[in-house]
């Protein structure tokens, strides 16, 4: 009660706490407190996404350079969530049928989204950077990539091969805490993230922008043009169309196609001076 009324803190937080407290009676203190059971979850409100218009995302491609703008093609060109995006592995791209398959996205599902042209070039570009630096890798005894579940005990040599390293690797070698293996992870969010806020201030956008806003303008776009929304929920890997329904509010004629009837009074006079 404190926290919601007093603190005014997010329905997240709220209910991290509660969880909190259940761990410390239940698990810790093996107490069974029947009235934290009675207590209602603060449920998280639905807010409209941040949408940018065409024009903005254009201004905020045109601050950036390298690594972080094809990273942002492909959020924005795709519908990718950040982590789906850097977690890209060679193999998942097809650029013959300008494809892009995302393993285990949200909800552990795999799903086949769309590759822009325009980003091809670029692409194509840095995948050859990105292989020389793999070749040096073997060469110098390293060039082993994270492999996803059991696949590195099925397939031994696999972690090494060309198709299963990261579109975007890191630029240092580090030990993974699992293995205790000197390996090249991919790039941290965060290094997107700062470049994107950078690029947001250079290009003076007032709007707030994170990697997942160009996953709203991928969808909010695509509505624009007239493309269908269960075609939109499919590229974007939602479950129920309910959660694409959101981005319909960008719609010039609203959400339901429904004018306004303010559009249909006469045009008012100039004013008087």
């Amino acid at each position: 009660m404190a926290l919601a009324v007093d603190g005014k803190v997010s329905a997240s937080t709220q209910n991290q706490a509660l969880a909190a407290l259940l761990f410390l009676y239940q698990q810790v203190l093996g107490c069974e407190v029947g009235w934290l059971d009675d207590i209602v979850r603060a449920k998280r409100p639905r807010r409209l996404p941040t949408v940018l218009t065409r024009e903005e995302v254009q201004l905020l491609l045109n601050q950036l350079d390298g690594v972080a703008w094809i990273a942002t093609m492909l959020l924005y060109g795709s519908g990718l969530r950040v982590m789906e995006c850097l977690r890209l592995r060679v193999k998942d791209i097809d650029f013959e049928r300008r494809e892009l398959v995302v393993r285990e996205g949200k909800g552990d599902k795999d799903r086949v989204t769309m590759l822009s042209s325009a980003v091809i070039p670029r692409l194509e570009a840095h995948l050859r950077r990105v292989r020389a630096l793999h070749s040096k890798d073997l060469a110098r005894g390293f060039g082993r990539v994270l492999l996803p579940g059991a696949l590195a005990r099925k397939y031994p040599n696999a972690d090494c091969e060309w198709g299963w390293q990261w579109v975007f690797p890191s630029s240092q070698i580090s030990i993974d805490p699992r293995s205790e293996e000197r390996l090249r992870h991919h790039i941290d969010p965060s290094v997107l993230q700062r470049a994107l806020r950078d690029a947001r201030q250079i290009a003076g956008i007032e709007k707030p922008v994170t990697p997942h806003t160009l996953r709203h303008c991928f969808a909010s776009h695509l509505l624009e043009n007239g493309y269908d929304i269960r075609t939109v929920q499919e590229l974007l890997g939602h479950e129920d169309v309910s959660t694409t329904m959101i981005y319909t509010h960008v719609l010039n004629r609203g959400g339901l196609g429904v004018q306004s009837p303010a559009d249909r009074l006469a045009p008012p006079e100039p004013d008087r001076p």
